[in-house]
């Protein structure tokens, strides 16, 4: 099994990337909204200068200001090459600047990953 750990650039492709791994069989996603050094230290994602009553607008740019991690886990090599390609597909190469980081773990142990049915099965 590996856990596929990616980091995407640009948030505005965030439901593009979950279908692409939906539709390359991808149970289940985990999404953090996250930052990294370079973008804080160029555009702070906690600001001191915040209103004390922010606007639903203020909410809206912050959010955008930061990054979607996604993680998964897939229980083979094959599966791990779809989910690269099918990332590709919608942020372009990912050796290129501004797309993400995709990193792949494999995992010696899972707990909790698959659970009996509600009907007993």
């Amino acid at each position: 099994m590996f856990l596929i750990l990616f980091v995407l650039h640009d948030p505005d492709y965030l439901d593009d990337v979950l279908t692409a791994w939906e539709d390359s069989g991808v149970g289940g996603i985990t999404i953090l909204p996250s930052t990294g050094l370079a973008r804080l230290r160029h555009r702070p994602g906690l600001r001191e200068d915040a209103p004390l009553m922010p606007n639903l607008d203020y909410f809206k740019e912050h959010a955008q200001a930061l990054n979607r991690t996604l993680f998964t886990i897939v229980d083979s090599d094959e599966m791990v090459d779809r989910v690269v390609a099918a990332t590709e597909r919608v942020v372009g190469n990912l050796e290129h600047p501004n797309t993400g980081i995709l990193s792949v773990i494999p995992l010696d142990r899972v707990y909790g990953l698959t659970r009996p049915r509600k009907n007993g099965s």
